[in-house]
Order: structure tokens, then C-alpha cells, then sequence
């Protein structure tokens, strides 16, 4: 399950160390092609708010299998498109389907043992993890051998080949309450009206996500110009230096299960903060961006991994609608990040891009100081 989740979210992620191939193949501005990771994002965030939720209905093995073909097709189209416009709407269908990935996450929370769920959680966002730094590297290896268009036609072979594996190779789901459609959507809203806890953890998540956002929609951009002038193979190996994310994943997890969450969030939202007195340097200093790279994968994952062992708590028979709830706001913050970060990069270049990803963190670390200061 957790090869599967890192396999399908990662296709939200090839395009970011291609951006420049991209926007030079289309004959577009970084502002303008910054825009397909914007679709991307959107994408995934409209599948999480009338998606995701027929996990609390449908038998998630056979939901499962079908987002996966479904991506197939997506990522045909991709690798196809003639314009920009049509790259970017197929983005946006791929992203739809992507959401299997986060059907998967309560389905493992459901079949875990409760003292053991945030490690579970975190065994999967370890797969997660690893499929978004993998993603960047794959796609640029790929990108500088074969172009950029062969990494889709890569990852459709893989999603056909994981939409059969899982629909023979995953457990039978527990019976589902027959719910209505209109249910299910109007009930992952009400779960985000009625319960605090996941507001807050939503807020979290979109704050430390825009954050984590702003720096892999720019990034490619400062890699490829001067003064590193940095192939596609190299700017993917970024995503190597944020392997340390991967360790943080399951540190957050025990740190779940202990019930020391205030904690945990409270070193995510500094750590995301420090990252960019780090990225600021890193204009000149490749130390200082590799610094700054593993510093904010640590705080984004700690954060995210907390969060979702906490919502899971909170109402067991519908973590589908608790998940979607919580992973709306926190993809949705990922699309304001990386539509801000195409005008920001136009304007004020990469001091701008750091003053705006460090103003997500701010805001991350503000509502966590406050947390803790009504919690003692």
C-alpha cells in the first residue's frame, strides 16, 4: 500500500524539475507554465472534496483499481499535448484520479491496531514521501535522455500495472454504511464546520504545504539559470536532499502515538521557518539550499503526518470525509502557493520567493504558539 501511494502521488510532482523544459517546448513564460503545477494541485483538491469521500461508501479495493486506470489515461494525454492548454488540462485530469492515493491512507488507518495507527499513517506517508523525492529525481533523468513527455508515458505503464496488482492483491474492506452521494459531500463539509480540531489541522496543513509549494515551484527556475545552470538530471536530484523527511515521518508517528502532537507541531512550524534564512542564501550557496531543502522536508512532513494522526481520531466511521476535509485545505493551499510563486518569481525574483514561502510559515508558527499558550 505504501509503494502504491508513493507510485500515484508522485505524478503530481514530475512536472515541477521540468518547468523550464516545459515552458521552453510551449513557448511560454514561467508565469504561465508555473500554472500547471497550479492545475495539478486544483486538480487533486476538487477529487478530494467530491472523491475521496466515496471511500466511507464504496468498497475502496474496486475505488481503488479505478483511479488508478483512470490515471492512465491521464498521463496518456499528457504525454501527448500539443499546447500548453492542453498539457495543463490534462494535468488537471491526472490529478483528479490522483486522489487514490489518499483513499489508501484511511483505508490503512482502518485496518491498523489503534495504538499503532500514527506509525502506520506513517509507514504510508513514507511511501508518499519517498514517491514526491523519487518524482522529482525520475523526472529528471528521464527528461534528460528522453525528453520531458517520456516520463508520463513511463508512469502510465506503472499505474496500469498497480491498478491490476491492487485489485487482486488488496484485503476485502469492511462493510460501508449505503450513504447517499449528496451525504457523504455535505458530511465532509459539516465534519469541518462542527469539529475544531480539524480546522485547526486543516489550517496547518494548507500554511506548512504553501510553504513546502513555493520552494518546488521556483526552484527549477533558480537551478537552470545562472548562476548553476543545472540540467534536468541534476535539478531532479534535488529532490534527494529532502530524504531526511523520510525519517522525520516516523519520528512524527511515535510522537502520535504518544500523544505529544502540540510538540511535534510546534518543531514543524520552526523548522519550516528556519528552512528559508537557509533557501535565502541559496542564490549563490549551493550548501546553503541543500541546507534548506532537508530543513523544510523535515518540517512539512512532521506536520503533515501529525495532523493526519490526529483527524483520524477524530470520527473512525468516516475518516474518508475527515481526510478529504483536511486534505482540501491543505492542497488547497499548495495551488494558492504555486500561483502566487509564478508572479512573485516574475517580480522580485528569489528574494521574493523566500519572503513568500517564509509568510506561510510565519502564519503556521503564530496559530501552534497560540495552541500551546491556551493549552497551559
Amino acid at each position: 500500500m505504501a509503494v502504491a501511494t508513493g507510485a500515484i502521488i508522485a505524478n503530481l510532482y514530475y512536472a515541477q524539475p521540468l518547468l523550464h523544459q516545459i515552458a521552453r517546448s510551449f513557448h511560454a513564460s514561467p508565469t504561465g507554465v508555473s500554472l500547471v503545477i497550479t492545475c495539478s494541485q486544483a486538480g487533486f483538491a476538487v477529487a478530494l472534496v467530491f472523491v475521496l469521500p466515496l471511500g466511507d461508501r464504496h468498497p475502496r479495493r474496486r475505488l481503488l483499481a479505478t483511479l488508478y486506470a483512470l490515471t492512465v489515461g491521464g498521463l496518456v494525454l499528457c504525454a501527448l499535448s500539443p499546447s500548453l492548454w492542453v498539457f495543463e488540462l490534462a494535468v488537471l485530469g491526472t490529478g483528479l484520479a490522483t486522489v487514490g492515493g489518499q483513499v489508501m491512507v484511511p483505508f490503512a488507518a482502518d485496518l491498523a491496531e489503534p495504538a499503532r495507527r500514527g506509525r502506520v499513517v506513517a509507514r504510508l506517508m513514507t511511501g508518499l514521501l519517498t514517491g514526491i523525492l523519487l518524482a522529482r529525481t525520475l523526472a529528471g533523468a528521464v527528461a534528460d535522455l528522453l525528453g520531458w513527455r517520456a516520463i508520463y508515458w513511463v508512469s502510465a505503464a506503472l499505474m496500469a500495472v498497480l491498478a491490476v496488482v491492487l485489485a487482486v492483491a488488496l484485503p476485502e474492506d469492511r462493510p460501508r454504511q449505503a450513504l447517499p452521494y449528496r451525504d457523504l459531500v455535505v458530511g465532509t463539509l459539516r465534519l469541518f464546520l462542527d469539529e475544531p480540531i480539524v480546522r485547526r489541522r486543516a489550517a496547518y496543513g494548507a500554511t506548512v504545504f504553501g510553504s513546502f509549494t513555493v520552494l518546488w515551484t521556483a526552484l527549477a527556475f533558480l537551478l537552470s539559470g545562472p548562476p548553476y545552470h543545472y540540467s534536468s538530471l541534476v535539478i531532479g536530484l534535488f529532490g534527494l536532499a529532502g530524504v531526511a523527511g523520510v525519517a522525520a515521518a516516523n519520528l512524527a508517528g511515535r510522537l502520535a502515538d504518544a500523544r505529544r502532537t502540540q510538540l511535534s507541531t510546534l518543531l514543524a512550524a520552526v523548522l519550516t521557518l528556519a528552512s528559508y534564512a537557509a533557501l535565502a542564501l541559496g542564490h549563490t550557496s549551493l550548501a546553503a539550499l541543500l541546507v534548506g531543502i532537508v530543513v523544510l522536508d523535515v518540517g512539512e512532513q512532521s506536520m503533515h503526518i501529525t495532523s493526519q494522526a490526529v483527524i483520524y481520531e477524530v470520527a473512525p466511521e468516516a475518516r474518508s470525509r475527515v481526510n478529504s476535509a483536511y486534505m482540501t485545505c491543505f492542497f488547497a493551499g499548495g495551488a494558492v502557493a504555486s500561483s502566487a510563486t509564478g508572479a512573485v518569481l516574475a517580480a522580485d525574483g528569489w528574494t521574493g520567493v523566500c519572503a513568500l514561502g517564509a509568510g506561510f510559515a510565519v502564519l503556521a508558527l503564530v496559530m501552534a504558539l497560540h495552541e500551546r499558550w491556551h493549552a497551559t
